[in-house]
């Protein structure tokens, strides 16, 4: 089943699921991560049944190592080659300056 064939409120779920999963994966009882994110216990168990903040979901995700994930539900979007053609060039040449003034000579470099 598609997830655009599921309500919000099931995907908030899963979603609850998968970070009750990653949890005890990581072997941490509710109540130490709760202590560990300085969140109430009733916030951590709200999140695993999908009722949560957004905030408690990366409080939690950042303790439990998986901000990475959270990145990744949205990507940066990508530039088509059409854009990037289409976008000025950086400089390409330099153009020439002034003459070098007479005291650079009296150095006695040859350069």
């Amino acid at each position: 089943m598609g997830i655009y064939s599921l309500s919000d409120y099931a995907i908030a779920e899963q979603l609850g699921s998968k970070v009750r999963n990653l949890r005890l994966r990581r072997n941490i009882s509710q109540e130490s991560l709760a202590q560990a994110t300085a969140l109430s216990l009733n916030s951590i168990k709200a999140l695993e049944k999908g009722k949560g903040k957004l905030s408690t979901l990366i409080a939690v995700m950042r303790e439990l190592g998986g901000l990475e994930q959270i990145d990744q539900l949205l990507p940066a979007p990508k530039i088509s080659p059409l854009q990037l053609a289409r976008q000025k060039k950086g400089r390409q040449r330099a153009r020439p300056g002034p003459e070098p003034s007479a005291a650079s000579d009296q150095d006695g470099s040859s350069w």
